[in-house]
C-alpha cells in the first residue's frame, strides 16, 4: 500500500504548531516531537492510541512468551485474525529491532475504524501494547556563513559552552556517535569523520531516493512543495539537517578551514531516518536499536557501534511504549541518547522522544545565555545549550557544515540555523569528550556528571531549562578527577575495630575540588588486623552511596595496607567522604591505623 504524504503528515499532531512556527519565523527551526510523563517498562495490555486518532499503521508488542512475539508468520496470522473480526485490513510488515510487530490497515482508516483495530489489540490477552507508528520530523532551520570565530557558541563567556578548554584533555578520540536524521549529504568539512551508517526509510514516498533501507544514507533532499505534507503546509527546500548536525559534533578541525566540531576527533555514523515530511516511529526504533550494536531482522550487523546517538527529531504526544522499549535497550547497551527538547515553546512533556525516560532531554538558549523563544521547557528538561537565536542577527545562530541545492545536493557550504536541533549535537558531542575522557563511563554517569558540573543560565528561563548551561572543560574535568591531580585528604586517627561487632566509620572531609570526584579515585586504607579475611571495607560517599572495597573472604593474613581504586566519577568531589569496616567474625581484632583519599 503507497500513501499520499499528506495523509502520512496527518500522523502527527504537531503540525499545525510547525507550520505556524515556520509561517510567522522563516529562520526558525520547528522540531517535530511526542509527550507525557516517563513510563517504567511496559505494563499489562496498554494503548496510547486513543479513539480518536488518525494511524495507518500500528506497532504492536506482544507479550515475551506470545508465540506471535518470535513468529513472523504467527503475528501474520493474528493480524489476519483481527481483520476478520473488524472488517479492516491489517496487514503485517515486518517485525522491529525490538521484537514489536508492525501492521499495516487499509487505504484512508477512518478514525472509527482504527479505534476498531485498536480495540482488537488491546482486549487480546498476548498483547503488552498497540501504538500508532507515528511521522516525527527535523527541525526547519536557515542559511549563510563560516570560520571557527562565528562559532561563538563554543567559547564565548557569556553563553559560550567553554568548549576549548576541555580539548587540552580530549577531542573525542575512540568514540562514535550516530547521528539518527536526514543522512550525510557530502562535506569534505566532516568527510575525514565519517563512518559507514544505514538508510532505514523503508517507505520510498518518504525515502525519496528510489529505494527502501541499504546501506547508503546519503541524504537526497527534503524539499516538498505547498500543501504536500498536510494542508496549509507552506513549501520547503531541502534542510540537509543531518549534515549541519553532524557539523556541530564533529566537523574537522584545525585543517585550515570551515568550522570546528566539538568532539572533532570522534566519528560520525549517518543513520537515516528522515526523508521527505517526516519519517516513521518504526524506522526510528529499528536505527536506535541497530545504531547502538543491537540487531534488526533483514540488516546486517553494525560495525560502528555509538556510544552516543543524537536524535534532534520528534512529534507530539506522549513517549510511546515502542519507543521506550528502544531507548531502553540502548541504553542498557551503553549508550547515552540524547534528544531535542522540541520547538513549540511549550512545555516538554508534550515532545516526544524527549519526554520518554532514560534520554538527556535539551533544551536551547540564545548568544544572551537566555531561554531561546522557540525552545521547549519543564521539569523534563536535562540541561541546556546553544541552540541560538536570529531574530535580531543571524550570526546569532549556530554556524556548521551544509550545501547549497535547494532540492538535491549542490556545493557545500556552511550556514547558521537555529534550534533545540542545534542544541542538542553540543551535548552529544560533549558526552562524546567524557566518553573518550573516560570509557569506563555508563550512560546514567554521563548524564549526571553533565548536570552536576553545569553552570547558572546567565540569562533567564521561564518554565524550567534543567541543570543549567552546559559547561564542557568543568565537565570533561570531573570525570577525568577535577581541576587538579595528586591532591591528598588523609585521617590519622585511629579507630578501633570490635570484634565481630558493628560496624565503625572514619570521616575525610573533602573541599576546595570543583565538580565530581574522579573516575579513579585512589583510597589508600591501613589496617592492623590479625585476621585480615574477617574484614569487610566500604568507601561511603557524602551523598551516602557505598562502594565495596573489600569483601569477608577465607584469608588468614595478617593486615590490610593497600590502595583500591573507585570509581566515583558520578560522586560530587566535595563533602565528608567515610571508611567503613565492620569484622564479621569472632576471635580476631584489629585497628583502623588511618586512611586516604587522593585526587
Amino acid at each position: 500500500m503507497r500513501t499520499s504524504p499528506e495523509l502520512r503528515r496527518k500522523l502527527i499532531s504537531v503540525a499545525a504548531v510547525s507550520a505556524a512556527l515556520l509561517t510567522a519565523a522563516p529562520a526558525s527551526v520547528a522540531v517535530a516531537q511526542e509527550s507525557a510523563p516517563r513510563p517504567a517498562a511496559v505494563p499489562a495490555a496498554q494503548t496510547e492510541a486513543a479513539p480518536g486518532i488518525q494511524a495507518e499503521r500500528l506497532i504492536v508488542g506482544y507479550k515475551s512468551g506470545a508465540t506471535e512475539a518470535k513468529s513472523n508468520k504467527a503475528a501474520a496470522a493474528d493480524a489476519a485474525s483481527k481483520a476478520e473480526k473488524t472488517g479492516e485490513d491489517i496487514d503485517f510488515q515486518r517485525r522491529l529491532g525490538t521484537g514489536a510487530a508492525l501492521v499495516e490497515l487499509g487505504t484512508n482508516p477512518t478514525r472509527a475504524s482504527v479505534a476498531d483495530v485498536v480495540a482488537q489489540y488491546k482486549a487480546d490477552p498476548q498483547v503488552a501494547y498497540v501504538v500508532p507508528d507515528r511521522l516525527n520530523k527535523p527541525t526547519a532551520v536557515t542559511p549563510n556563513d563560516t570560520e571557527y570565530g562565528k562559532q561563538w557558541d563554543l567559547f564565548e563567556s557569556t553563553a559560550g559552552m567553554n568548549v576549548p578548554g576541555a580539548w587540552d584533555t580530549t577531542t573525542g578520540s575512540g568514540v562514535t556517535v550516530a547521528v539518527i536524521d536526514t543522512g550525510y549529504v557530502a562535506h569534505s568539512d566532516l568527510a575525514a569523520n565519517i563512518v559507514g551508517g544505514y538508510d532505514f526509510i523503508s517507505d520510498t514516498a518518504v525515502s525519496v531516493d528510489g529505494n527502501g533501507r541499504d546501506s547508503n544514507p546519503a541524504d537526497p533532499g527534503d524539499w516538498y512543495n505547498d500543501n504536500e505534507c498536510g494542508q496549509g503546509i507552506p513549501a520547503s527546500t531541502s534542510s540537509w539537517h543531518g549534515t549541519h548536525v553532524a557539523g556541530t559534533i564533529a566537523a574537522a578541525t584545525n585543517n585550515g578551514k570551515g568550522v570546528a566540531g566539538i568532539a572533532y576527533g570522534a566519528k560520525i555514523s549517518p543513520v537515516r531516518v528522515l526523508g521527505k515530511c517526516g519519517g516513521y516511529d518504526s524506522d526510528i526504533i529499528d536505527a536506535i536499536t541497530w545504531a547502538s550494536g543491537g540487531t534488526v531482522s533483514g540488516v546486517p550487523a553494525n560495525t560502528n557501534v555509538a556510544k552516543v546517538i543524537n536524535m534532534s527529531l520528534g512529534g507530539g504526544g506522549a513517549c510511546s511504549t515502542a519507543t521506550q522499549s528502544a531507548i531502553n535497550g540502548a541504553v542498557n547497551r551503553g549508550t547515552s541518547v540524547v534528544v531535542a527538547a522540541g520547538n513549540e515553546n511549550q512545555n516538554v512533556s508534550n515532545a516526544s522522544p524527549a519526554n520518554c525516560n532514560n534520554v538527556i532531554a535539551v533544551a536551547a538558549t540564545n548568544r544572551a545565555g537566555s531561554r531561546a523563544s522557540y525552545s521547549n521547557y519543564g521539569s523534563l528538561v536535562d540541561i541546556a545549550a546553544p541552540g541560538g537565536e536570529t531574530r535580531t542577527s543571524t550570526a546569532n545562530g549556530i554556524l556548521s557544515t551544509l550545501n547549497s541545492g535547494t532540492k538535491t545536493p549542490s556545493s557545500e557550504n556552511y550556514a547558521y540555523y537555529q534550534g533545540t536541533s542545534m542544541a542538542t549535537p553540543h551535548v552529544a558531542g560533549l558526552a562524546a569528550l567524557m566518553k573518550s575522557a573516560n570509557s569506563a563511563l555508563t550512560p546514567a554517569q554521563i548524564e549526571s556528571a553533565i548536570k552536576a558540573n553545569a553552570r547558572a543560565l546567565p540569562g533567564t528561563c521561564s518554565g524550567g531549562c534543567g541543570a543549567g548551561l552546559a559547561d564542557a572543560a568543568k565537565t570533561v574535568q570531573a570525570v577525568k578527577g577535577g581541576t587538579s591531580t595528586g591532591t591528598t585528604f588523609s585521617s590519622t586517627t585511629a579507630v578501633a575495630i570490635p570484634d565481630n561487632g558493628a560496624a565503625i566509620e572514619s570521616p575525610i572531609t573533602v573541599t576546595g575540588r570543583s565538580g565530581n570526584a574522579p573516575s579513579a579515585l585512589q583510597v589508600g586504607v591501613d589496617i592492623t588486623h590479625t585476621y585480615r579475611g574477617d574484614l569487610v571495607i566500604d568507601l561511603v560517599a557524602p551523598d551516602g552511596s557505598a562502594y565495596r572495597l573489600k569483601s569477608a573472604a577465607s584469608d588468614s593474613a595478617d593486615n590490610v595496607n593497600t590502595t583500591y581504586t573507585v570509581n566515583a566519577s558520578g560522586e560530587t568531589a566535595n563533602g565528608t567522604w567515610k571508611l567503613r569496616v565492620q569484622d564479621t567474625a569472632a576471635q580476631d581484632t584489629g585497628t583502623l591505623n588511618g586512611w586516604k583519599l587522593t585526587f
